[in-house]
């Protein structure tokens, strides 16, 4: 089955949203073996897929995206054995009860999970005597594990299943060495992709915007969609920019043009978010299920970004270079 054959039938399918999702998600981990790895010379088609189904369902991309990370941290770390079935990467840390692991066991809690109760498999990291970053992975098909999802109160991103997760002497794999995970090129790479969904969303709010100004041209509209097209296209071209830079040169992490990428696209969407919605109005948030669905889990999913934070380290990353804004 195609992507736009997936896509296509979860925006029309009756079925109610959660197992509309999960019958998403099985559908789109069949495809995982034709999707290509960061850096291995189809790097923007990668984005387009994350792009295409994040313009579909933020949630449902929240969950293919992690997934496709994980198989690439474990491609990336030449780990032998990669199992079947849907995975996720959980690196949030902060837990009152950070994450132990010894002689093969793991246990305390791990936040932010999102698919708990639906991924087979966590890509976890946790923080080893040293304080190092270490990477661990759980078979979450078995006992002693206690999911929490009282905590999710969100009303953007609420179908991710996101989750707290006690683990108590529960078998784990430690992968590669430590601080492979943090160190490793594709750590940029796939925070890029992060970059690709935010974008996917934000494009199709104004896909809205667009067949408003065709349908029914009015010059307050084309004003609009001029302004926000003006964005879309100066970010479209970056991504095409850090794609190829990425495929060029794989070893590098390009940790300073990704930081860019995800601030531009930041930007561009919460542009997007407020001008399309003054261009039309209260309609499609109330009368379209998808305009209203992405537009309340996009600012969600922004906040992936750290904001402040990341401009602070992009011009910590400028001063390094000579005036690199020149032409």
């Amino acid at each position: 089955m195609s992507l736009t054959t997936i896509v296509s039938d979860f925006e029309q399918s009756p079925s109610t949203i959660d197992k509309n999702l999960e019958h998403a998600i099985q559908q789109l981990i069949s495809l995982t073996p034709e999707i290509p790895h960061p850096g291995q010379g189809q790097t923007l088609k990668r984005w387009k897929i994350l792009a295409q189904v994040a313009a579909t369902n933020l949630n449902l991309a929240k969950w293919f995206e992690s997934h496709l990370d994980a198989i690439s941290i474990l491609k990336e770390l030449e780990f032998p054995d990669v199992k079947e079935g849907l995975w996720a990467v959980w690196a949030a840390e902060g837990s009152e009860s950070p994450l132990k692991f010894e002689q093969g066991l793991c246990s305390g809690e791990k936040n932010w999970c999102s698919g708990a109760g639906l991924v087979d498999y966590g890509l976890m990291t946790y923080r080893d005597e040293h304080n190092r970053s270490q990477l661990l992975i759980v078979d979450m098909h078995q006992p002693h594990i206690h999911i929490k999802h009282e905590g999710w109160q969100a009303v953007g991103m609420q179908h991710t299943r996101t989750a707290s997760i006690h683990f108590n002497q529960v078998k784990a794999e430690a992968v590669s060495h430590p601080n492979a995970y943090l160190d490793r090129p594709g750590f940029w790479h796939g925070a890029a992709g992060v970059a690709a969904c935010w974008y996917g969303a934000a494009a199709r709010l104004v896909d809205f915007l667009y067949q408003e100004c065709k349908n029914r041209p009015d010059a307050y509209r084309l004003m609009y969609l001029g302004k926000i097209s003006t964005l879309l296209f100066s970010t479209q071209q970056y991504f095409y920019h850090v794609a190829e830079q990425i495929d060029r040169y794989p070893a590098k992490s390009h940790e300073r043009i990704i930081r860019i990428l995800r601030a531009q696209v930041e930007q561009t969407a919460q542009s997007v978010l407020e001008q399309v919605g003054q261009a039309l109005g209260a309609r499609p948030f109330c009368e379209n299920r998808v305009f209203a669905s992405l537009a309340a889990d996009l600012p969600v999913f922004l906040r992936q970004s750290h904001a402040a934070f990341d401009l602070e380290q992009i011009g910590q990353l400028v001063v390094q270079e000579d005036s690199a804004w020149r032409l």
